[in-house]
């Protein structure tokens, strides 16, 4: 059975939140979109809100589904279900289970590291950024 990880997809203007892996995680340094595994008994959405207090001592809406992946990694599968959250502007992100976090463009998701299984889900994020960062249509 794979192992189900439920991740937090926030949006904020033109810019998505990434955490870093601790120093001795496994893929460590890496960058990656918030969430953890499910425990026994747990709907992914709680898995979600669980995991970004326990993680980043915030709380977080869940708007819905963004994409569902899945990884082969050696040694375990990992189901992915990627949710969209909303994150209060006033919201102070600590780093209690995480090394660094960051507000990232479009342009900057690209020059960072990310664990193979979360790569199916950046093109939808930058199509998502780069919507919010369009300039808006004016009527004629």
């Amino acid at each position: 059975m794979p192992v189900v990880v439920a991740a937090a997809v926030a949006f904020r203007q033109n810019r998505v939140l990434v955490t870093q892996r601790m120093p001795k995680a496994h893929l460590a340094g890496a960058w990656e979109f918030p969430g953890g595994k499910l425990e026994a008994g747990e709907s992914p959405e709680d898995a979600l809100v669980r995991e970004c207090r326990e993680e980043l001592g915030i709380e977080v809406g869940i708007e819905g589904i963004l994409e569902v992946t899945f990884h082969r990694y050696e040694r375990r599968d990992v189901l992915l279900l990627f949710y969209r959250v909303s994150v209060a502007d006033d919201a102070t992100i600590a780093h209690l289970g995480v090394a660094d976090h960051r507000w990232a463009t479009a342009e900057e998701l690209a020059g960072l590291d990310f664990p193979p299984a979360d790569v199916p889900v950046l093109r939808k994020v930058r199509e998502v950024l780069d919507a919010v960062g369009a300039p808006a249509l004016t009527p004629r």
